[in-house]
This record gives structure tokens, C-alpha cells and sequence, in this order.
């Protein structure tokens, strides 16, 4: 693990936009300010002088948006990055961004960062004009994972509220509290306990994509099933150019009896893959036997997601098409990262 001659490790804050580096700016009726973000990586890290306590912190601005308006590209780019950093004499590296996609990037990064230096996201949800900030607090427990010794080889993680969590179980599960990010299926990995980070579990695998440059990010849909679906909405996937469809159904995996001739026809055109809408727990394989249920549709050829919600098993299904993997891969890489510990590592390509 690189130190500085201080002793201390060194870590690259990469900043990308969000709440936590908004400030308000924007008069709006009733009297209040909308927030947007200003701030940069170089601004966070001054908000929070213990920083140098912890490590050397180099401040890298990578992007200036809000998180809804990240994309795959940008994940790809900022992998990139962070390998030069490490390569550089990096121990870690710290992502900041907004909240509202921070699974997905964070889940995204974990595929496609295959070092062993810990790659941690954190955001705020309060941005730092409002009374109990918690961006700072954040940063700095990010950057204490980030230069432990003891999160090398975890991949990417997320930290927030001192609780450390892995990107293919955690979740945003509520619009505003700061104690939004839950892992509902596992709990945390880890926490922060004065300052000094406890891992207390740790991934029976880490997967990786290997992606570079692509000659273009392939669109996947993402549909939800709902009471009294028809599936109209189906057919418009392939029309619409999409080269892949989530369907988060019900339950355990089931779909209205009138939605499966449609997902069926598109099964055999592309990869659908059948995820739970539930947010929490592994879909079924094998108990009903109705239209529609679990059974029947993966009969038909779709692809089960094990435990991955519709949000990851859209982006593993992007980042595999990217990849130009073919149809048994794809098979295969959700039944390695969908059911934890089923499969040896899933590598795409293949090493």
C-alpha cells in the first residue's frame, strides 16, 4: 500500500456534481433557493480540514452535474481514472456524486474497477447550506475507508451515514433522510466506529467487465409489471431500438397471464431478463406453475436475475451487449453475480 513519507496514504477525491456539492443559488416563490451543483473536489476537501489527518488527498473535478444526468460513459471514463490514479501512487480512491443514481454507479464502478484499491462512493443529502450537513462527514468517512488497509480487495463500496455497504445490495430507500442507503438484503459490510473502519464481512467474489472505449452504449429498457397489464408496451422495445428489456415483475417473478406471448416474441428477438419489482430477496425459479409465474417465463427463455433489482440487471445487461458478449455469457454472468457464491468470478472477456 503506497505512503507518502509522512506515513500517511495517499487518496484521490474524484467529485462529479450532486447535492453534496450544491449550493443554493435560484430565488423561488415562497421565498426559498433551489441548490445546484457549484462546488468542486478541491471545495469539498477544504470543508474538511481532519482530511489531512487521514491521508494525502489529491482533488480531482471530473464532472459538474446532477446524477440523474451521469452516464455509462462517464462510469467507463472515471474507471479509467481511477487506474491512472492508482497507477500514480494512489491507496484509494473517493467518488462524491448525487444520491439519486449512486446504486447504480457504484454497481456499475464494482464491474468495471478490477484493482485492489478501494474504490468508495459518497454523496450527501442535505446540501452544506442547510442546518446538518452531512456531505463533510460523509467525505471523511469515505476517505477513511479509502486509505484502510483493511478494504483492499473489496472493489467498489458505498459509504454513507457510517455504515459501509456493497454496491450489489445496497439501495436508496428514502427520498430525503440521510439515512437513505440500506443494504435490505444483507445489511453493511462494514462501519465506522471514531474515526477507524470495521469490515466485518467481505464478498465471496468480486466480477469484472473489461471495458474500454466502446463503440457505442447499447440502450436497455427497463419495464415494471403491474396490476392489470397488458403488456402493450413490450413490442415498443424492439421498435424503439432498445437491444435488451428488464421486466421487474411481481413477487417473485411473476407477470399478468396477457403480458407473456409479448415477452415471449421479445425473448426470442434479444435478452430479457426477469427481475422482482420487491427491491429485496432472490426471485423464484421453480414453486408456481400459472401464466405468468416464474416457471413459465423462464421457459420462454428469459433470463434470471437472481437477486439483482431491475436497476443493476439493466446496467450488467448493458455493460455485457457493450462487450459484445453473446447470449450464453450473458446467461452465465447473471447466474454468477445474480446468486452470490453459486459461481466462480464471472470475467468478461474471458481471461
Amino acid at each position: 500500500m503506497p505512503d507518502t513519507p509522512s506515513g500517511r496514504p495517499r487518496i484521490t477525491v474524484f467529485s462529479t456534481g450532486g447535492t453534496i456539492a450544491s449550493v443554493p443559488g435560484v430565488s423561488v416563490p415562497g421565498g426559498g433557493q433551489t441548490a445546484a451543483p457549484t462546488l468542486t473536489a478541491a471545495d469539498l476537501v477544504a470543508a474538511v480540514p481532519q482530511l489531512a489527518d487521514v491521508a494525502e488527498v489529491t482533488a480531482v473535478a471530473f464532472r459538474q452535474v446532477a446524477s440523474p444526468d451521469l452516464t455509462l460513459a462517464d462510469l467507463i471514463a472515471l474507471a479509467q481514472a481511477i487506474e491512472q490514479a492508482v497507477a500514480g501512487g494512489a491507496s484509494g480512491a473517493v467518488v462524491t456524486q448525487g444520491t439519486d443514481s449512486l446504486e447504480e454507479t457504484a454497481f456499475a464502478l464494482d464491474l468495471l474497477w478490477h484493482g485492489e484499491a478501494p474504490v468508495v462512493l459518497t454523496g450527501a443529502m442535505r446540501n452544506p447550506a442547510l442546518p446538518g450537513a452531512d456531505g463533510p462527514a460523509n467525505l471523511l468517512g469515505a476517505a477513511q475507508v479509502a486509505a484502510s488497509p483493511d478494504a483492499r480487495g473489496l472493489g467498489a463500496l458505498v459509504v454513507f451515514n457510517d455504515e459501509v455497504h456493497l454496491p450489489l445490495f445496497v439501495r436508496k430507500t428514502h427520498a430525503t433522510s440521510p439515512a437513505t442507503f440500506r443494504s435490505p438484503l444483507a445489511g453493511p459490510v462494514g462501519w465506522i466506529v471514531e474515526g477507524r473502519p470495521r469490515i466485518a464481512l467481505r464478498p465471496v467474489a468480486r466480477h469484472a467487465i473489461r471495458l474500454s472505449e466502446p463503440r457505442e452504449i447499447p440502450p436497455v429498457a427497463l419495464l415494471t409489471a403491474t396490476l392489470g397489464d397488458d403488456g402493450r408496451l413490450v413490442p415498443a422495445v424492439a421498435a424503439s431500438g432498445c437491444r435488451g428489456l428488464v421486466i421487474e415483475a411481481m413477487g417473485g417473478g411473476h407477470v399478468p397471464r396477457a403480458m407473456v406471448p409479448h415477452l415471449a416474441a421479445l425473448a426470442d428477438q434479444m435478452p430479457v431478463v426477469l427481475a422482482s419489482r420487491t427491491g429485496a430477496g432472490e426471485g423464484l425459479r421453480g414453486t408456481y406453475g400459472f401464466p405468468g409465474s416464474e416457471t413459465d417465463l423462464l421457459g420462454r427463455g428469459l433470463i434470471h436475475a437472481g437477486v439483482l433489482d431491475g436497476l443493476k440487471a439493466r446496467l450488467l445487461l448493458t455493460l455485457l451487449l457493450a462487450a459484445e458478449a453473446p447470449s450464453r455469457v450473458i446467461t452465465d454472468s447473471f447466474a454468477a453475480i445474480g446468486v452470490p457464491g453459486s459461481r466462480p468470478p464471472f470475467r468478461w472477456p474471458a481471461p
